[in-house]
């Protein structure tokens, strides 16, 4: 991202990064590579490397679950899909997220913010 520099942009995709996996399995239960390349396409993360162990310790939290699923295109694929408790941790996310990145903007990003 331009005119940011790397370590602040890390530190902000790790803050939301976990939330925005799940968002993508809200809509639909979703494998591992599908996720990556979402994720990697929107620039949340560097490498598929990054993923797992994400979805690891969202799967330890209770937050997501998985089921393997025969593919037509080659092995069987791990899917991941939210649990109750996944799908209250995004419902609250959504609820802070609005009034939280606003507050940000108003104060350190928008044309309106002047000393």
């Amino acid at each position: 991202m331009t005119g940011v520099s790397t370590d602040v942009w890390t530190q902000l995709r790790k803050g939301v990064v976990e939330f925005c996996v799940l968002g993508l399995l809200a809509e639909r239960p979703r494998y591992g590579w599908e996720l990556a390349d979402t994720l990697i396409t929107n620039n949340l993360i560097a490498s598929i490397g990054t993923l797992y162990p994400m979805l690891t310790r969202l799967r330890s939290q209770g937050l997501v679950s998985t089921y393997n699923e025969v593919s037509g295109a080659g092995p069987v694929r791990k899917y991941y899909e939210l649990t109750p408790a996944g799908i209250a941790q995004l419902a609250s996310f959504r609820a802070h997220w609005g009034p939280f990145s606003s507050t940000v903007y108003r104060i350190v990003g928008g044309d309106e913010h002047h000393d």
